[in-house]
């Protein structure tokens, strides 16, 4: 079962290193691999995407907080959370075909960045459906090459339950 783990870290040399080791070490892959700093420039949050069953993801997160740098490890699956991923795709256009690539990238709110006369390079931005299913469209276009992102994820907020709620839930 596919796992999104956020992992924040001190931001120091060499923790990516460290952090990555325990996957290759073990044997894991990592699907999908995030870094970047956070508010506070001393940490850095690291956004994991792998496969594997409880046992294994358990082992992964032990193994991860014991990791001097590592301050907090989260299964990102077991909350409520929003992923993101953005993707560059460049995809061949002869002249019949800018229009239709126009069009799909407009159903998807993509945005063409730049453009050639003989390609557009789109962006988009979205979850993983959203990018595999535009990736899908753009096949029978000709893609000419292609770039993702590794996933990003943040927790949902807790629901403040409304002033309704909350009486009827006293009731």
């Amino acid at each position: 079962m596919e796992r999104i783990i956020s992992v924040l870290v001190e931001n120091k040399f060499g923790v990516l290193a460290r952090v990555a080791g325990l996957f290759s070490a073990r044997g894991y892959n990592i699907e999908s691999l995030s870094v970047a700093p956070t508010l506070d420039p001393t940490t850095s949050m690291i956004t994991i995407v792998t496969v594997g069953d409880d046992r294994i993801i358990e082992q992964i997160m032990k193994q991860l907080n014991k990791v001097v740098e590592v301050l907090k490890v989260v299964d990102m699956t077991e909350t409520s959370y929003l992923d993101r991923e953005t993707a560059l795709i460049k995809v061949h256009t002869r002249p019949e075909h800018r229009d239709e690539a126009m069009r799909i990238a407009d159903i998807f709110r993509a945005k063409i960045v730049d453009s050639s006369p003989t390609t557009y390079t789109i962006e988009v931005t979205g979850d993983v459906d959203k990018v595999e299913a535009l990736i899908n469209m753009l096949q029978p276009l000709g893609i000419k090459e292609l770039i993702r992102t590794g996933r990003v994820a943040i927790a949902r907020e807790a629901k403040v339950p409304s002033r309704r709620e909350s009486q009827a839930a006293k009731a």
